[in-house]
């Protein structure tokens, strides 16, 4: 099944009533906030136009972990477990469930001989390890970014440096990364942080972020690192998740031309809650909603021209919802702003490409003709 045929990537661009031109760029590749010229509310304005930021919602490697789970139900069958959920978001979790995934934390919940998916924001070395120990049949969903971060770790960690990861404590991408070794990687969520690492040779010292941070997020705490370990190694611009600097480059362009931001993401998405910070670091009001349901009218009394965005782990079915329920507050029009096209694809796991797929489908319409 193609992300284009599953439930939670739904949907056709809603319809438009007309364009905003992206701004250029300022000297660190973000968008300028101020490209968007609008009507600013008042007291007395009532609800006018929802504006679409562009890029918004699944990125490649979310696709990507949505798909491995549904074609591993497709070849064969319900369940399979799925460890942690394989993005963050209410919705899609819910849809994989109804179709037969079962989301679990602990391996020893997994019976023998299952087939079992890792989560989009990967995992550590000894939970793979334990799943091989165990014989599951595993498909790996984690997201190619973060594979490439864990890659990275490795090699450099065989050279002899030590880590520091820029991230949030708990984040599951943040404890499979550090889970690539055994010691030697350091945990900052803040410069207080920074301060009190100890390492055994400040020569040889690597950075490495949680991607879903983006470039923006991390330049502070990046400096603050410079300062105090001057001979660092600075990570790759790469290795930051391209789906989550566009999404905020979008907001940035955004923020500037509309009375309120609502960003559709559930509560565990990192980048979710990173837009509706952005939007609001930026003087604009924001807020962020798991359905159309939780939006509250009351957020828009004296908003003329309202901004929509989605988390990079958020379908655009759920966009859709939230603009009829803007229409029926009042809505006359919807525009899309101009931005960046995303056209990246990631490949899908041995087993579950369309070969296989095609193989499995073939092999089992025999069977079928046999017992007949």
């Amino acid at each position: 099944m193609s992300p284009a045929e599953s439930a939670p990537a739904a949907a056709a661009e809603p319809p438009v009533d007309g364009a905003i031109t992206q701004a250029g760029r300022d000297d660190t590749g973000s968008t300028a906030a101020a490209a968007v010229t609008a009507n600013t509310g008042s007291a007395g304005a009532t609800l006018d136009e929802v504006v679409l930021a562009q890029p918004r919602g699944f990125c490649a490697g979310v696709d990507r972990a949505i798909e491995i789970v549904e074609r591993a139900l497709a070849r064969f069958g319900a369940p399979i477990h799925v460890r942690h959920e394989i993005v963050h978001n209410t919705y899609v979790v819910a849809d994989l469930k109804a179709k037969g995934a079962i989301f679990i934390e602990d391996l020893d919940e997994v019976p023998p001989g299952a087939t079992l998916v890792f989560s989009a924001h990967g995992v550590s070395k000894a939970v793979r390890a334990e799943a091989a120990a165990r014989g599951f049949q595993v498909f790996d969903a984690t997201c190619p970014l973060v594979t490439k971060v864990h890659v990275e770790v490795a090699k450099l960690a065989r050279e002899g440096y030590e880590f520091i990861m820029i991230g949030h404590k708990g984040h599951p991408e943040v404890e499979g990364t550090m889970g690539q070794l055994t010691s030697g990687i350091h945990l900052v969520e803040d410069e207080a942080d920074v301060s009190r690492v100890q390492l055994r040779d400040e020569s040889r010292v690597a950075v490495v972020t949680q991607t879903t941070l983006s470039v923006d997020d991390t330049r502070a705490m990046l400096g603050a690192i410079k300062r105090r370990f001057p001979l660092v190694r600075e990570p790759k611009q790469q290795d930051i998740c391209y789906a989550t600097q566009n999404r905020q480059d979008a907001v940035k362009l955004l923020a500037g031309g509309v009375d309120v931001v609502i960003v559709v993401g559930s509560p565990t998405s990192s980048n979710s809650n990173r837009l509706r910070e952005l939007a609001e670091r930026l003087g604009t009001p924001a807020y962020m909603i798991d359905n159309a349901g939780e939006l509250q009218p009351a957020w828009l009394t004296g908003a003329r021209r309202v901004g929509l965005t989605a988390g990079a782990s958020a379908p655009e079915l759920l966009v859709e919802k939230v603009i009829a329920r803007l229409r029926e507050l009042g809505a006359l029009s919807v525009r899309k702003m101009g931005g960046v096209e995303e056209h990246i694809e990631f490949p899908l796991p041995l087993g579950l490409g369309d070969r296989a797929m095609a193989q499995a489908a073939a092999d089992a319409a025999a069977a079928a003709t046999a017992r007949s």
